[in-house]
């Protein structure tokens, strides 16, 4: 069985060049946006719009899926009490990672994702630099690894290295700290 690698990425603060470039670093053709609102207050480079525009010239192929892989589902039934948070509470409420899994919108985002990833070099992209602070790791890079071990899942850092999901414990720490405490 061929091992697939995919990627996931998250903009940060980066500047829009910066971030192209930490694209192009991996060779990445495919970015699938994970965000459940493709903006950015602070940074409008990364707004859906903008940010599908830019990928386009460098001949990177933009596609939204936070529909159905956002960290911020519609539907009630993934939060506690199976309420959904109203519009604006701060900080949003972790959803059930469990239960989102299970729905069918998850899985056949996740087919999709898997299809872009099979085709060309992918990577998921949100808002957050550190995986292990996002639910790009814990949501669907720790699904990948549990259901699909011919998926390599690979974070790719600010500073440009790579980081194998794999090393990301259920605590967010990494191997490479535990080894420093």
């Amino acid at each position: 069985m061929a091992v697939v690698q995919l990627f996931t990425i998250g903009h940060s603060a980066h500047a829009l060049e910066k971030f192209i470039n930490l694209l192009e670093l991996h060779g990445i053709q495919t970015l699938v946006d994970v965000r459940s609102v493709p903006a950015s207050r602070f940074h409008s480079q990364f707004s859906k719009r903008n940010l599908s525009h830019s990928l386009a010239r460098q001949e990177i192929q933009y596609v939204f899926l936070g529909q159905e892989l956002g960290g911020r589902p519609s539907d009630p039934a993934c939060y506690a009490g199976g309420v959904l948070p109203e519009k604006g509470t701060k900080p949003w409420p972790r959803p059930d990672y469990a239960q989102i899994v299970k729905r069918d919108w998850f899985i056949r985002g996740i087919e999709r994702l898997l299809h872009y990833a099979a085709d060309r070099p992918t990577t998921i992209l949100c808002s957050e630099e550190d995986p292990a602070r996002c639910h790009r790791h814990f949501l669907i890079a720790e699904y990948l690894r549990q259901n699909h071990p011919n998926i390599e899942v690979l974070h790719i850092r600010g500073n440009g290295t790579l980081l194998n999901a794999g090393e990301i414990g259920r605590d967010g720490v990494t191997d490479r700290q535990l080894a420093l405490l």
